[in-house]
């Protein structure tokens, strides 16, 4: 499913008006009615009391049509206007017209107070203040309205967004709306599927409100949900070289996780044959955890870590792989991140960077203007800020835009790794991944989505579809590891031994009704 920012939105707004001859109140109308529907399945309407506060846009021109519709389905209707109904404009307008005629009861610009006694304990909030546009902070009376609807208990239902969610970013305005239901138009905004916005709205419904599908399928809305893409059958006669090899540049003193991680999650997802370059001091300790995995030692500096003098046979043996990760676990020791900095341009196959790998690159990011063959990077957020020199803070205003712009200039695939992961590929396509939960917030579960990545690549999937379906995988199988386990203490180690599940499940397509019940995304 596509994803659009407001200003793609807006711009389908107007072409389904001037090309399409839809008119406003046509797009007004098939909003209200779509939210109406919604509220008609998850509530009793008739003698029940909706109290709709409105604002002076077309957000609470839409609550308008909610109010004459549940009204004329016999609920008793609340109309709460917070600004002056003379700025409502064109179809917004309109509707205020008609509410006026059918003699709904109306507040004007209620304190807080008024409110306090006005809103009663059963009553069916529908929020229609603010749409997708905010950008500004709220504050004041606005501020207030918002803070006492959240502190009541009644059930909330948002349309298009929660007011004072950024329809961009999903970043809060000072204040949000915490809905229980929220219903969209046209398509979800990225404000719907980011956090913290994803987890304001509750359950999401979609209407496409009579757009026709060439406007909210076109190819320049370059945001998509990251969805299940079919993987090649195993081959019955396959061997294990058959479903690839894989080398892993791995591990340190003190960091054992992860080379382990990275390398068996290879062959717990599906791949061939995991080959792991580590400090030789290591092999022993990690030969008793990782049988399954071959060992290649290598050469270490006085600190135990991997020599520079290890690298024409790193790059020996990478000549050899379908891919190559390097970085986990492979320390900020400066000879060894002087090996990473000579690796990365001279290996002449896929190679995933992740770790300390993107520490040794950000030092000098140039390097990967040298590579001839696809470059992923998998950085949480304190990474991606060392890459592009920006802090968290500002990379979190617009995560979106850090990653297209890294990608495009970079000629990379870059996955942002978070709450709904960003994959973001050089042609300016950013997937948002819904799978996964805050259990996976844990030592090691980077390491995992490493290997999970590359066995999606070397089972067949070209290299930006084995990211998407890599990302996928991981977030499903902590999904499955949570769902038996609760989240709290999900470890690695629950991430890895439920990789086999989750891939048997894609397989099956048990996934697909799975995915809806996750991402609580409905079309209507």
């Amino acid at each position: 499913m596509k994803i659009a920012r407001v200003s793609e939105m807006q711009n389908m707004d107007l072409e389904a008006i001037q090309k399409y001859q839809i008119s406003d109140n046509i797009l007004m109308e098939n909003a209200g009615m779509a939210v109406y529907q919604t509220i008609a399945k998850k509530f009793v309407i008739e003698n029940h009391r909706f109290f709709i506060f409105c604002g002076s846009g077309n957000n609470g021109g839409d609550g308008l049509v909610v109010a004459r519709q549940l009204h004329s389905h016999g609920a008793h209707v609340l109309v709460c206007l917070l600004d002056s109904p003379e700025k409502y404009k064109g179809a917004a307008l309109k509707n205020w017209q008609i509410v006026k005629a059918l003699n709904l009861p109306t507040l004007f610009s209620p304190s807080a107070t008024e409110l306090e006694t006005s809103l009663l304990a059963d009553d069916i909030i529908i929020d229609a203040i603010f749409g997708t546009g905010l950008t500004r902070e709220i504050s004041g009376y606005y501020y207030q309205i918002i803070q006492l609807i959240n502190g009541k208990k009644n059930q909330v239902v948002s349309i298009d967004i929660p007011s004072g969610i950024n329809g961009n970013t999903g970043n809060i305005n000072g204040i949000a709306i915490k809905a229980d239901y929220t219903i969209t138009f046209g398509l979800p905004k990225v404000g719907n599927v980011l956090y913290p916005g994803y987890g304001y709205q509750g359950e999401l419904f979609v209407s496409h409100i009579s757009f026709p599908p060439e406007l909210y399928r076109a190819h320049q809305l370059n945001i998509q949900i990251n969805t299940l893409l079919a993987l090649p059958e195993r081959q019955p006669d396959g061997h294990k070289g058959t479903f690839g090899n894989a080398l892993f540049i791995a591990g340190a003193p003190n960091y054992y996780g992860a080379p382990y991680f990275s390398s068996l999650s290879f062959l717990k997802a599906g791949g061939g044959y995991s080959r792991l370059a580590a400090p030789s001091s290591l092999i022993p300790s990690l030969g008793t955890k990782a049988s399954e995995v071959v060992f290649l030692p290598q050469k270490e500096t006085d600190k135990g870590t991997i020599s520079l003098a290890a690298l024409s046979e790193l790059l020996h043996w990478s000549e050899k792989m379908d891919m190559v990760i390097v970085g986990p676990g492979l320390s900020l020791q400066e000879e060894t991140q002087a090996l990473v900095q000579k690796l990365i341009p001279e290996i002449k196959k896929p190679l995933l960077i992740d770790g300390d790998g993107i520490t040794a690159l950000s030092q000098d990011i140039s390097l990967l203007t040298a590579r001839q063959h696809p470059t992923i990077l998998t950085p949480h957020y304190g990474e991606m800020s060392d890459l592009v020199k920006i802090s968290v803070s500002e990379i979190k205003k617009d995560p979106l835009n850090a990653v297209t712009e890294f990608c495009k200039t970079y000629h990379s695939i870059l996955v942002l790794k978070g709450a709904h992961s960003l994959i973001g590929l050089p042609s300016g396509e950013v997937y948002v991944n819904m799978t996964g939960n805050s259990g996976m917030a844990t030592a090691g579960s980077g390491d995992v989505l490493t290997g999970t990545i590359a066995a999606m690549f070397t089972l067949g999937l070209p290299v930006d579809s084995a990211v998407q379906e890599g990302v996928l995988l991981h977030g499903l199988a902590g999904d499955l590891a949570a769902f038996q386990k609760g989240q709290d203490g999900i470890t690695a180690q629950d991430i890895l031994n439920y990789l086999p599940l989750a891939l048997k499940k894609i397989r099956e397509e048990e996934y697909k009704g799975y995915m809806s019940e996750l991402t609580r995304i409905n079309i209507i």
